[in-house]
Formats: C-alpha cells, sequence, structure tokens
C-alpha cells in the first residue's frame, strides 16, 4: 500500500470512529438523567414503602395475621368515641386507640359507630374494624320498646311477644298479676295493702307508665316490668300527690279515674270529662263508664246492653259505687293531670253526663240534666249501632 492509500484508510477510519463515538456519547446524554430519575424513584418507593409497612405493622395491621378466633366485642349505648377506641385496645384488637380515633376521624366515621355486639378476629386490620364497627352488622345490644298511653298490661305483653322481645307473654302477666315482686315501690305496695288487691285483674295495671323505653335484648320480664315502674315516679311527682291529698283521693285513685278519661276522650276533652266523675263522684252517683264493660269483656262495644251493664264485675261501674277496682289501662301523664286538674267551668255548672257523637271522631256531648243526656242519647245511638255492626259486633 503507497502512502495515498494510507492516508485514505487512515482518515476513514478516524471519520467512522469520529461519528460513532458522537451517536453513542449523545444517546448516552439522553438515557443518563432518566436512568438517574428512576433510580433515585426505587430507592424513594422503597424507602417508602419500607416505612409504610412499618407504620402499618406497628399501628394499623393485624395485632395476630393468621389467628381467626372471633372475639366478642360490644358498643353500648351513649359509649363516645374514645370509649371505644380504649376497649379495642385493652381487648387487643387494635394496636393504638389514638391511631383508630385519628383514623375513625380523618374518614368521618366517629358519628357513625353503630350500637351492637360484634364479631370481631385478631387477624383484621384496623380499617376492617372500623368499618365492621360502623355499618353496624353487629346483633343489637339494645332496642326500643314503646308503651302507647291507653294500652292495657295485656296489650303491651301481646306487643312484646310480636316485637320478639318476649318468647311468651306468661311471666309476664304473671308478674303483673300478683305484684308482690314489687313491693320496694311504694305505691305498689300500697295496692297490695289495699281492700282492692284481690279483685284486680292485674295489680300493675296503670302503673307501667306509657312512653319509649330503651332495653337491652338480654332484659327480662322483671327488668322490663321495672324500667316502666320507675317511670311512673316521674309522672306521678311530689306536687302531684300533694294535689292528690287536696282532691281527698290517693295515688291509685287518681290513677284509676286517670285511666277512664283516657279510654274516654281525646286528649281535648280529657278535662271536661275529668270534671264530669268529680261531680258524678260527689253526687254519690254510680259512674256508669262504658269503657270499663270493654274492659272486663275485651270488647269496644259502642251500643251497650242490659246484659253488658249488669255484669257481676268489681270493674263494673254500672254496678259498682264510685271508681272501678283499679285502673283500665296505663294512663298517660296528660290524662293524670286532668284526673288532679279537671275543668273548672264543668265542675262550677255541674256537668253530669257525657255520651260519644260520632264513634269514628271521638267527639262527645256533654249535658248538665238527665233529660238532655237522653235526647242526645236519642240522636246518637243509631250511630253507635251502625258502628258495631261495620265491625261486626252485635
Amino acid at each position: 500500500m503507497n502512502r495515498n492509500e494510507e492516508d485514505v484508510t487512515y482518515r476513514s477510519i478516524h471519520r467512522e470512529r469520529e461519528y460513532g463515538g458522537y451517536w453513542y456519547s449523545g444517546l448516552w446524554k439522553i438515557l443518563r438523567p432518566v436512568l438517574v430519575g428512576l433510580t433515585v424513584a426505587v430507592i424513594v418507593i422503597g424507602l417508602v414503602s419500607s416505612l409504610w409497612n412499618r407504620l402499618y405493622s406497628e399501628y394499623a395491621g393485624p395485632m395476630e395475621p393468621g389467628d381467626d378466633t372471633e372475639v366478642m366485642f360490644a358498643i353500648e349505648s351513649g359509649q363516645s368515641l374514645t370509649r371505644v377506641a380504649n376497649n379495642l385496645e385493652e381487648a387487643g384488637l387494635i394496636h393504638s386507640k389514638s391511631v383508630f380515633k385519628y383514623y375513625c376521624d380523618f374518614a368521618g366515621m366517629s358519628q357513625k359507630l353503630q350500637i351492637g355486639q360484634y364479631s370481631l378476629k385478631k387477624s383484621m386490620s384496623m380499617m376492617e374494624i372500623a368499618d365492621q364497627l360502623t355499618t353496624g352488622d353487629g346483633n343489637p345490644l339494645v332496642r326500643n320498646i314503646t308503651l302507647i298511653p291507653g294500652e292495657t298490661v295485656e296489650d303491651f305483653a301481646a306487643k312484646l311477644v310480636r316485637n320478639g322481645v318476649l318468647d311468651s307473654s306468661a311471666e309476664f302477666l304473671s308478674l303483673c298479676k300478683s305484684g308482690t315482686r314489687f313491693r320496694d315501690y311504694y305505691y305498689i305496695e300500697d295496692v297490695l295493702r289495699g281492700k282492692n288487691a284481690g279483685q284486680r285483674k292485674y295489680v300493675l295495671e296503670g302503673y307501667l307508665a306509657p312512653n319509649t323505653y330503651e332495653m337491652y335484648v338480654t332484659a327480662t320480664e322483671e327488668d322490663i316490668i321495672r324500667k316502666l315502674l320507675s317511670q311512673t315516679e316521674a309522672v306521678f311527682p311530689g306536687e302531684a300527690q300533694e294535689r292528690a291529698e287536696d282532691l281527698g283521693m290517693t295515688m291509685d285513685q287518681v290513677l284509676t279515674l286517670a285511666s277512664l278519661i283516657e279510654k274516654e276522650a281525646g286528649a281535648n276533652d280529657f278535662k271536661k270529662v275529668s270534671a264530669v266523675f268529680h261531680n258524678r263522684l260527689r253526687a254519690g252517683m254510680k259512674l256508669q263508664s262504658d269503657v270499663t264493660i270493654h274492659y272486663i269483656t275485651g270488647v269496644r262495644k259502642m251500643a251497650l246492653e242490659e246484659k253488658d251493664t249488669a255484669l257481676n264485675n268489681p270493674y263494673n261501674t254500672y254496678v259498682v259505687s264510685g271508681l272501678p277496682a283499679g285502673p283500665i289501662c296505663n294512663p298517660s301523664s296528660d290524662a293524670i293531670q286532668a284526673a288532679l286538674h279537671p275543668d273548672e267551668t264543668f265542675i262550677a255548672e255541674n256537668y253530669l253526663y257525657f255520651c260519644a257523637k260520632n264513634p269514628e271522631s271521638g267527639e262527645l256531648y256533654f249535658s248538665k240534666t238527665l233529660a238532655e243526656h237522653e235526647q242526645a242519647v236519642s240522636i246518637y245511638a243509631p250511630l253507635w249501632k251502625q258502628y258495631d255492626e261495620s265491625r261486626g259486633i252485635r
């Protein structure tokens, strides 16, 4: 090869190296920051993941990942988020009560905890536990029980069975009938010592204060009765006792009168009906209240016949003088107040009679004299018969 050929070959190789080196160099300049960024990202993600796994394990993860043993946990009425968190930590179900509280607050769950009995596991995470406690899928610990004004002991017992509170009404009715288990309530002791105790259908009738009550699902018949009896003290406080004494009446007499008022009228007429009964009692007249017959027979019959009013029964106010043997239902506080404070105008004008107008409306017609009353009865009696016939009562 001559010198010229060597120069050409050298320049060719040099040019190839120069252009080839430039291409690789450019590619590296592009890839280098990308690779550096990816490396940093992998390192950061690794650190964050490692930190998260550690925090999750120490604060939010399961206490015992492999332990599926059921742990019963209860949230009771009135318990705060703080109390629930404390109980969870004490039960060994969460790592930190503080973290649980912060999580519930952050997730908007603090006001959503549901009362109930829950089956939890130590293999559950804190988030899973919080979710279960706020969705309310546990068995309820409490339930609401409502006694409506005017309901009898038997009505209420049937409702308790119908709503699944009790399996049977037998024990409940037995306790209400004798009342002896509740002598520690002074007003029940007074009833048991009274002359009519042996004549009463249920000693506790009239003393189960109507209201809505929150009861534990494990409550016994006695627990339920005591809850209602205790409320009677609230609706018959000291001033009611004083007013009863001013009227020359006992608490039992007031509740008995209130039960008649509750059954005879709507709330707007309570005090007027009370005045009629007070006037008749003062005059020595029989009360002749149809609702006492209804209590005996268990049938609300508007057009009573002689065979009904002649029933030989201590609750029949067509036969007995004064009040019946005891209350015929559990009266409302409004009816009790009406018994204690009858309408003063009706008292002064000596109203002695009333009768139903249209049975559907419950409106009453009041009269001062027997003649006025008999005239009203002649007008409205056909409506009573029609009402009975429409309900299959004869």
